[in-house]
């Protein structure tokens, strides 16, 4: 006790006891005497009070005794179930009461309410008692003053088969009415207290003496207050406290050292090195002495934080106190801590980097990399067949494509990406797939369904070491696409239930992506299509440009973009070029309307700025028509470029709406910008359009293209275009094919950002022996000398076969000029991929067909003329109209000769060609 109160030794004890005219050993000594005397006292005040708690004894037993036994008696839980269990229980009661001696036997319900009393009236009113620790299932005994007065009383709880407390049973007695056995006791006990008063006497004297030597003088409060204090904080603190001798011998070990340490009963007092159990770390450290601060040590299972400090910095007693603090739990919850915060932070992550792009396989293949190896040491994703497609997944896992594989090896025995895999319905994967619910397989060699799928495959799996597999279904809204394949391999243990909650959250985060990106890729394709079907499949034959083209769709989407190459009359080829601001499937439709109407305004021979205003006017209308629906989007910013290339003039006419000027690639590989009017967009109106018409020189190239192909965010338009002339300049002599890819090449990134059509045409006039012109008097004669001048020149050219239909067209279409138009009348024959003859008059008035009746001595000409040759049309000019017609050359198939019975029995001269009836109003001239 001393060494434990030793560092106590500095303190005054005058400081504690005041002015005390006694020594405190005096003090204590009187305190003693008294006490003794007090305790001889207040033993024979106990032995009186210990008889009467006798008494007390014994009627608690016999109280819970008959509680007891009426509580076990047979029937007492069917009387409980009647519906007036008074009526049976009470003369049950009052008889055992008689016989069992006790004053009363009291039956009640959970809540205290009698069922039975020796008093009736007692009967239905609260028990007078405490009965909380009864419905707990104890039996309880008090004392209590109850209505028959003070009671000794016994609660015992009645039980049901099934454990439950269904009633209470109180039995009791009267102390009064118990047999008092004091009187025969009180002479022994006076005799015991005169022995213990003389014994307490001398023992205190001697206990004072002894205590002034080891108290150094401390009154006894004081004493008291720092035993209390001491014992307290040793005990009731939840670190561990030793306190070891300057020879290493243990001095103190409170509960928490012993408990934590495993400590004997007898620890205290023995040297470190000798206790058994202690890691050999923790002892070389509590031998050495020397401070420690946190220092982690192991003792058993448990990891504990020590602290060690010298007790003789105040000059104090050699040795050390060492404290000691539990971590395992606080390890344990900060490894726990972590685990999710890993977690959170992979969900995070995944939230970034899964659904980048709206690409069903890059998609997969972003989850499978995210979770490796964070999270699983392989992925594999397998999607339905039909979802890369855009289409709807079929209900069963078969058709099933590998898209993603992903791991922390590339030698593994996985099936390979890009597998179609038929799963069987025993595997994890095709289970997953058909109840939408992920499947976890902790140990993949007893998994008999996954090894019917491949048996070989499956066992180079598991000698690769893969023994744990989560197949979680790639769902979103309520369709399965997929399933998600997680592998973990023998670096790792198997997969749990609260890793399976994770994988569910991992897929379910990029099954949405997913689903979006199918949708996506279905209406990309139908727009793709859509704008794929409007636009030209293959490029028209035709001999005046050598054609190269390229159309590429816009990374977001379809676009209206779009391009045409259209033969026209006279050998003549137009080329357009025309942008749909917008993307989808409005901006392809749109682009398919005007497409549609260039064609339609071109085969009216219209001029480049006559075309575009129809084409504004159209637009205008498409505008209004759509201004009332929820979805109108308009054809804000349609624009459009047409020229018209003449191989025999080698002039090209050209007009703009909005649109770039075209580059002109020159022989001598020069590049310039055509000095084209600019014209509004479509749609606007009330602006005209210009055309401008340029000199072409043989084997110049015309390049038209959209703004994707010069425009982005990084760079000016101006600069865009000098890239286009540094990409073009230098190759007079390449092909136009090489040239459009050159181009893309040297523009575009690999991904566009809005679509690109590109049309490169390279002129290729037609040789001036190829063509023969005449001018024609308004005369009729002079029909019989052109039929001549004609068939010598068929002659010439090695077409005399098709000399009699030439001649007979070119008789009705002179006549025609002279009889119905004004000069000059010129005729013009083109020897080209067809025998082209057009005959050209000063009259803006049109011929139109019309069938004769047989009385009519008029009215068959042009009819003749539709019949004998390929086509024929009109074309207005700024000096008037030519009207065309076309034959096919013989090799072609077309007429070579007159078709057997096409003119039947006519029989007709050179008068009777001029038959049509004509107006001379300018564009009414409908025939009879």
């Amino acid at each position: 006790m001393a060494d434990r109160f030793a560092r106590f030794r500095r303190v005054s004890p005058r400081s504690l006891i005041g002015k005390s005219p006694r020594s405190v050993a005096g003090q204590v000594f009187v305190l003693q005497v008294a006490l003794v005397v007090l305790l001889v006292a207040c033993a024979v005040f106990a032995l009186v009070l210990q008889s009467e708690r006798d008494t007390s004894a014994e009627a608690k037993r016999r109280s819970v005794a008959v509680a007891e036994a009426f509580a076990h008696s047979p029937g007492l839980l069917a009387a409980l179930q009647t519906p007036d269990p008074s009526k049976v229980l009470q003369p049950l009661t009052e008889a055992a009461r008689k016989d069992a001696g006790v004053d009363f036997i009291v039956v009640m319900d959970t809540k205290g309410i009698r069922y039975t009393h020796p008093l009736p009236s007692k009967i239905g009113k609260r028990f007078v008692g405490t009965i909380g620790p009864s419905l707990a299932g104890k039996v309880y005994t008090e004392s209590v003053h109850g209505p028959l007065g003070h009671e000794v009383q016994a609660i015992v709880p009645v039980e049901n088969p099934a454990g439950r407390v269904v009633a209470l049973v109180s039995a009791g007695l009267k102390v009064k009415n118990v047999v008092s056995e004091v009187d025969r006791q009180l002479p022994i006990i006076f005799g015991a207290g005169a022995g213990a008063l003389a014994l307490a006497t001398g023992g205190t004297a001697l206990m004072g003496r002894r205590l002034q030597r080891q108290t150094h003088r401390l009154a006894p409060d004081e004493m008291t207050r720092m035993y209390e204090h001491h014992d307290a904080v040793l005990h009731s603190v939840r670190e561990g406290v030793l306190i070891l001798g300057d020879d290493g011998r243990l001095l103190l070990a409170n509960d928490e050292a012993r408990r934590l340490l495993e400590l004997p009963p007898d620890a205290e007092g023995r040297y470190v090195s000798d206790l058994s159990g202690l890691d050999q770390e923790t002892v070389a450290l509590l031998a050495s002495g020397r401070e420690a601060t946190d220092e982690v040590h192991f003792a058993g299972e448990r990891l504990l934080a020590v602290n060690q400090r010298p007790t003789d910095r105040g000059g104090g007693p050699k040795g050390t106190v060492v404290t000691l603090r539990d971590t395992t739990e606080l390890q344990a919850l900060s490894g726990r801590a972590e685990v999710a915060r890993e977690r959170l932070k992979l969900l995070y992550d995944a939230g970034l980097r899964v659904g980048t792009t709206l690409d069903v396989v890059r998609t997969a293949d972003e989850l499978a990399r995210v979770a490796v190896p964070r999270f699983a040491d392989f992925v594999t994703v397998d999607l339905a067949d039909a979802v890369l497609h855009g289409e709807e997944p079929a209900g069963t896992a078969t058709d099933m494509r590998r898209v993603a594989v992903a791991g922390i090896r590339d030698d593994h025995p996985l099936y390979e990406k890009g597998r179609l895999i038929d799963f069987l319905p025993s595997t994890p994967q095709a289970r997953g797939y058909g109840t939408g619910r992920s499947v976890l397989v902790t140990d993949l060699a007893t998994a008999r369904g996954w090894h019917a799928q491949d048996p070989k495959r499956t066992k180079d799996i598991l000698d690769y070491g893969i023994h744990s597999l989560i197949a979680a279904p790639i769902a979103a809204r309520g369709v399965v696409l997929g399933m998600a394949n997680f592998w973990r391999s023998k670096q790792h243990d198997a997969f749990d239930d609260e890793e399976l909650s994770l994988a569910e959250e991992l897929v379910a985060r990029a099954a949405v992506t997913i689903d979006n990106a199918r949708r996506y890729t279905r209406e990309h394709a139908l727009a793709v299509t859509l704008q794929r079907s409007l636009l030209p499949r293959a490029l028209p034959e035709q001999t005046a440009l050598d054609v190269g083209y390229r159309y590429l769709p816009a990374q977001s989407g379809v676009s209206g973009d779009w391009f045409d190459v259209i033969p026209l009359s006279g050998s003549r080829v137009a080329l357009a070029v025309g942008d749909v601001v917008g993307h989808g499937l409005h901006a392809a439709a749109t682009m398919g309307r005007l497409r549609t109407a260039v064609h339609n305004f071109s085969t009216l021979d219209l001029p480049p700025d006559e075309l575009l205003s129809h084409l504004d006017d159209l637009v205008g209308r498409i505008d209004q028509d759509e201004a009332g629906t929820e979805s109108a989007a308009g054809v804000v910013g349609a624009t459009c470029l047409y020229a018209i290339y003449d191989p025999v003039t080698r002039r090209c006419v050209m007009a703009r709406a909005g649109h770039l000027a075209p580059a002109l690639v020159h022989p001598d590989g020069s590049v310039t910008f055509a000095e084209l009017p600019a014209g509004p967009p479509l749609g606007l109106g009330g602006m005209p359009f210009q055309t401008a018409e340029l000199d072409v020189a043989e084997g110049t190239q015309l390049v038209l293209y959209t703004d994707g192909l010069i425009e982005d965010r990084t760079r000016d338009l101006d600069v865009g275009m000098e890239l286009l002339r540094e990409a073009l300049a230098g190759h007079p002599g390449r092909p136009p094919e090489e040239s459009c890819q050159a181009v893309l090449d040297e523009l575009l990134p690999d991904r566009p950002k809005d679509d690109v059509a590109l049309l490169i045409a390279r002129t290729q006039p037609l040789p001036p022996d190829r063509v023969a012109d005449w001018d024609v008097p308004l005369d009729p004669a002079a029909v019989a000398r052109m039929r001549e001048a004609v068939s010598r020149k068929l002659d010439e050219w090695g077409l005399s076969e098709l000399a009699f239909i030439m001649e007979l067209v070119l008789s009705e279409l002179i006549t025609n000029a002279i009889r119905h138009g004004s000069e000059p009348i010129h005729v013009r024959l083109i020897y080209d991929r067809t025998l082209i003859c057009e005959v050209a008059d000063g009259s803006s008035t049109s011929p139109h067909l019309r069938y004769a009746a047989t009385t009519d001595e008029g009215g068959r000409g042009l009819f003749l003329v539709s019949q004998m040759t390929e086509r024929w049309g009109t074309r207005y000019t700024p000096q008037g109209k030519v009207i065309w017609a076309e034959q096919a050359l013989p090799s072609a198939g077309g007429h070579g000769a007159v078709p057997a019975g096409a003119l039947g029995d006519l029989a007709f001269d050179d008068e009777e060609f001029g038959d049509e009836d004509t107006s001379q109003a300018p564009g009414s001239r409908d025939e009879a």
